[in-house]
């Protein structure tokens, strides 16, 4: 089968890195291992981050001639799909080609990790909102990665047309990483924060992570920050130099040693979806505690591979990080747990299966 694919954020072979990328090529690998023949067919973005006014109105004009002239590029081509498949939906990023294309060619359309929110509909988001709230309603199928997604979508996708489908990845390199972990903590714990480093809630989350650590100042203990990114140097300045060793931008390849060098994952995810660096510290064997945000829940069990403090609260995160720097044999316990949790619920083999039987069920 041809599936035409599309990320309407930032497509899945931008040279930034970010975990949004990284899923998008994970979906993009796991249809491929499917069988079918699966092409990135546009570029376009369509995110607007609100920083230039009418910037959606422009992308709202562009969008539908760039529809026009994709539908022209495949018939020309000699590929016409048999499924359109969008990555990444919501009212900052509406999707103007997959409709199109797909009422063009009769082929289903499918939607996965959308999000909907009614108090988006008015000015300035309203373009944006109803855009992405009439291509999620057109949609074959939605795959929701995480419940809180869900919980919004409800409203708008019948039962039988919303799937869920846990946040997945290839858990062999970390599992393999594993491995080699000392069961025995350091005699200096270990905190580990990966994220990228630019304005907005990433920054504050950073910024709330130095609050947090701030009140941890009696305890023993080290961070290492992995990323890198435009908000760098007020990044430095909300955390303590002398505790903190900044590795900035690590290759793909090398991020499973550090989650295994680590005692414990610590992030605030403030208006977190739910995290893929989050997702690869447990495939790691890594316990955490972060913020009880959006779909973190789904990835992390409250009490059995790390803890939830309430999402910015900066004495409760640096709570919960004072519990587990004082328990090693708890932490080892929810490292354990966590590897267990991904390998059963967020493995490429759930991921094949979930896709395979929507894409059965929607292309009969």
């Amino acid at each position: 089968m041809r599936i035409a694919f599309y990320a309407p954020m930032k497509a899945p072979d931008h040279p930034v890195p970010s975990g949004d990328r990284r899923m998008a090529r994970l979906f993009m690998r796991v249809l491929a291992e499917l069988g079918h023949e699966v092409r990135l067919v546009s570029r376009f973005r369509s995110w607007d981050d609100g920083s230039c006014p009418q910037r959606m109105e422009r992308l709202a004009g562009i969008g539908p001639r760039l529809a026009e002239r994709l539908k022209k590029q495949l018939r020309s081509a000699g590929w016409i799909p048999d499924l359109w498949f969008t990555y990444h939906l919501y009212y900052k990023a509406p999707d103007w080609l997959g409709p199109a294309v797909a009422g063009a060619f009769g082929i289903p359309y499918l939607i996965a990790e959308a999000s909907y929110a009614g108090k988006r509909a008015a000015v300035p988001t309203v373009i944006g909102h109803d855009a992405s709230t009439a291509a999620i309603r057109r949609a074959d199928a939605v795959l929701a990665l995480s419940g809180d997604d869900a919980d919004g979508l409800a409203a708008l996708v019948p039962g039988e047309r919303l799937v869920r489908v846990g946040p997945f990845l290839d858990h062999a390199p970390f599992s393999e990483a594993a491995a080699t972990r000392q069961v025995s903590t350091h005699d200096v714990p270990r905190l580990l924060a990966v994220a990228m480093m630019r304005p907005g809630d990433k920054l504050a989350s950073y910024r709330l992570l130095g609050e947090a650590l701030s009140l941890l100042a009696d305890r023993a203990w080290s961070l290492t920050v992995v990323g890198d990114g435009p908000a760098r140097a007020a990044v430095s300045a909300c955390l303590p130099t002398e505790r903190t060793r900044f590795l900035g931008q690590v290759a793909a390849d090398d991020l499973p040693d550090l989650y295994a060098s680590a005692d414990l994952f610590v992030w605030p995810a403030i208006r977190e979806a739910y995290g893929l660096a989050l997702l690869e510290a447990q495939a790691t064997g890594l316990p955490a505690v972060v913020g009880r945000t959006g779909g973190t829940p789904d990835i992390v069990r409250e009490g059995v591979t790390g803890l939830l403090p309430p999402v910015g609260d900066a004495a409760a995160l640096a709570d919960a990080v004072r519990l587990l720097l004082d328990d090693p044999d708890r932490r080892v316990a929810m490292g354990r747990a966590a590897l267990r949790t991904v390998a059963s619920a967020h493995s490429l083999d759930q991921a094949r299966s979930v896709l395979a039987e929507v894409i059965g069920r929607v292309c009969r």
